[in-house]
This record gives C-alpha cells, structure tokens and sequence, in this order.
C-alpha cells in the first residue's frame, strides 16, 4: 500500500490530521505514500493500486499464512480484502472534516482462490449521504478474470 507502511503507532496519521483532508485526498495520499498504510496490508499480502472518487481497487495473492485447517484460503481473507476495498471506497467520498467506519458487511464466497493466485479486489459505491455510505465489492482474478466473491457494506458518516 502506498510507499510508506506504518511501522508503529507513531506512524499512523493523529485524528486531527485525517480530518485536515477530504477521504479522497487520504487514500490518494496512502497510494503515492504521503500517507502511511495500514501495517495489515503486508500481513496479508494485499496492497492498494487504484483511488478515484467512488472506487478503490487492491491487489493481493493469499499466502500459506492465510490458509485454514483444511488447507484452503480462511474465508476472513476474503472478508477483509473485501471491507478494505468497500470502506476504502466509501472514504473516497467522505467530505473534509468527517470520518467513517464499517457498520456491517456481507461478503459471498464463489469459488476457491488458489494459493498465491493474484486477484483483483475492487470496490464501488453504490450510495453515499450525509451519515451512511454503501458501497458493493468484487474480488476477481488479475489473470483469468473469473469471480472469486462478491460483498457489500454499510458504513456510518460521522462529523466530531
């Protein structure tokens, strides 16, 4: 994600400065490294590549460390690629001043993604007023183009 990758609690931006910026000038901000990004990115192999008003879209590749009992991908990788790229998406249209969290989301599992198979995770918004953003999200493969799992969120708007 970005250049920059938080390294301690030092690093992550204070309140005060996430709120100096609109949601789209942060995430543009996490892409061209001006902005730290989440330690969890490399903890799960996922990275952001595309901020544009309304969508978001990370790149990633499960790794053995995300695999469960049974030796397939644990299903919270794909849940939280896809609360990344939906809630990522909803901050792109959260005004100057205000900030977001996930209400709740939703994710549906398709199909297996094969270990350190690149996918494509992107996210849309769907709606975005005053307190509630939703947003619908999709994580493909970068290769076959074949859909992986879908999900959808909401999220709350909120004004300190």
């Amino acid at each position: 994600m970005g250049n920059f990758i938080a390294q301690s609690m030092d690093d992550l931006p204070t309140r005060e400065q996430m709120l100096a910026m609109s949601g789209l000038e942060f995430m543009q901000g996490v892409l061209d490294g001006t902005v730290s990004g989440p330690p969890i990115g490399p903890t799960l192999n996922y990275w952001l590549d595309v901020v544009e008003e309304g969508r978001v879209v990370f790149r990633g590749a499960p790794t053995f460390e995300t695999m469960n009992p049974m030796g397939t991908v644990h299903g919270g990788w794909y849940g939280t690629l896809l609360d990344s790229c939906m809630a990522c998406a909803i901050m792109t249209v959260v005004p100057k001043g205000a900030f977001y969290t996930t209400l709740e989301y939703k994710i549906n599992i398709t199909r297996g993604i094969p270990l350190g198979m690149e996918i494509v995770a992107e996210g849309l918004v769907q709606h975005a007023g005053r307190s509630t953003g939703v947003a619908n999200g999709e994580i493909r493969g970068a290769e076959d183009g074949k859909l992986y799992a879908t999900g959808s969120t909401t999220c709350m708007i909120m004004r300190p």
